[in-house]
């Protein structure tokens, strides 16, 4: 991977032909560390959120060692860049060659289901092994998300405390609650309500259980969705588990993804049309640009002049839509982006924000799809991380330092 003191660098040395994504170890390693010193239980990432493997490797690196996986691919991809990594098979839908590859081969001892016929298949396809980790999926509110993962997975409560006791009595090891209030989840306190609906649901099953699993949600900070300080996160989550009718033994668990990688990686694109205050881009919505399309999120941009005497734009700011490179009319990003008026064809658009569920999510329609992927050292255009708090006022705004936490020691804590 070829590195680039700055993303200008780049544009002025060779003007690149197709998209590519400008990576930052240095700011997964900086989150990565901050959720191990903050949060006081296991901290498992959310592979999905983009499986690259500098990104596996890196929070391998910054002492991160358990993954949340939800695939035989993804498994197979940790086992490669991370071995010897704790992985919890956390997709509550499994077939039973993909449950039983994960336990006889690859060692995958922590599974999540929500029904009584998920729970069979996974004691089935391990043989009966008693040695298994159970986590049950509840459903819960995602008020305050701006994805809600509620509908598709989660028993509800009035179920789950027949299915939380069968759990129990299935396995020798531990039986375990999970959780997901959506994902860019703007509001702490959606944790705290749903620690203690999953309480409720313990009580009334009559059992403790010995992980209490947040999952993700964490949020990372863009134009127009500047979500509270992360502290305010751990601090919810601290007062739900104090309130819970756990033991003194009970583990605490979390799979941040967005957040650890979110400020990791930003797109350089190429303008190949301007056509009023639309820009036709070399990337669009079947490539990195997903949210920007479906969900309509605002990246945070930044305009470049290329050639050899390139410079980043400046002037007088205003508002443009993008165009993808398909010839499908729905790759189409409302923004708006706010870039210098006078961009304009062969003018390179850096967008940032796009390390969580960018480069994850590209196809290859309509021919287009291929990105390379280069190194950088500067800093992401905004960070939740910093040791004073930086947001996005415009999308131009850029984060001068990024601070890098001392690295916390890898073990397995427990509530005290």
């Amino acid at each position: 991977m070829r590195t680039y003191h700055t993303p200008l660098d780049l544009v002025r040395e060779r003007s690149p032909e197709r998209p590519v994504a400008l990576v930052r170890r240095d700011a997964v390693a900086v989150a990565a560390r901050w959720f191990q010193t903050n949060f006081k239980g296991e901290v498992l990432y959310a592979v999905k959120a983009n499986p690259s493997p500098w990104v596996v490797e890196t929070l391998v690196q910054s002492g991160v060692t358990g993954f949340d996986v939800a695939s035989i691919a993804e498994i197979e991809l940790v086992a490669r860049h991370a071995p010897g990594a704790r992985m919890a098979f956390m997709h509550p839908v499994k077939s039973r060659a993909a449950i039983s590859a994960a336990y006889f081969d690859h060692g995958v001892k922590t599974f999540s289901f929500d029904t009584h016929e998920e729970l069979e298949k996974i004691i089935d396809a391990t043989g009966g092994a008693k040695d298994l980790n159970l986590i049950v999926r509840m459903g819960v509110s995602a008020d305050g998300a701006a994805y809600s993962l509620s509908g598709k997975f989660g028993v509800d409560s009035h179920q789950a405390p027949a299915l939380m006791l069968a759990a129990r009595r299935a396995t020798q090891e531990l039986m375990g609650v999970s959780f997901h209030v959506g994902s860019q989840c703007m509001r702490p306190t959606a944790f705290q309500a749903a620690m203690a609906q999953t309480g409720r649901a313990l009580v009334r099953a009559g059992v403790f259980a010995d992980v209490i699993d947040v999952g993700g949600g964490f949020p990372s900070v863009y134009p127009g969705m500047i979500p509270p300080d992360m502290a305010d996160y751990i601090a919810a989550i601290d007062r739900g588990f104090n309130e819970m009718p756990v033991s003194e033994t009970t583990e605490l668990w979390c799979e941040p993804g967005r957040a650890l990688v979110a400020e990791s990686t930003s797109l350089m694109t190429r303008v190949e049309l301007r056509k009023g205050d639309a820009l036709y881009l070399n990337d669009g919505a079947y490539g990195s640009l997903f949210d920007a399309a479906h969900a309509k999120w605002p990246f945070p941009v930044k305009g470049y002049r290329g050639g050899a005497d390139g410079r980043e734009l400046e002037g007088g700011l205003k508002p443009f839509s993008f165009y993808g490179p398909t010839c499908d009319s729905i790759d189409y990003m409302p923004g708006p982006f706010l870039l210098p008026e006078d961009i304009r064809e062969g003018d390179f658009v850096e967008i940032g924000m796009l390390g969580a569920y960018g480069v994850a999510m590209r196809t290859d329609f309509n021919g287009f799809g291929a990105v390379e992927t280069v190194e950088v050292g500067d800093a992401p255009m905004a960070s939740m991380f910093g040791l004073a708090r930086r947001s996005i006022p415009a999308p131009r705004t850029a984060i001068e330092n990024v601070v890098k936490l001392p690295r916390a020691k890898s073990k397995k804590r427990r509530r005290r």
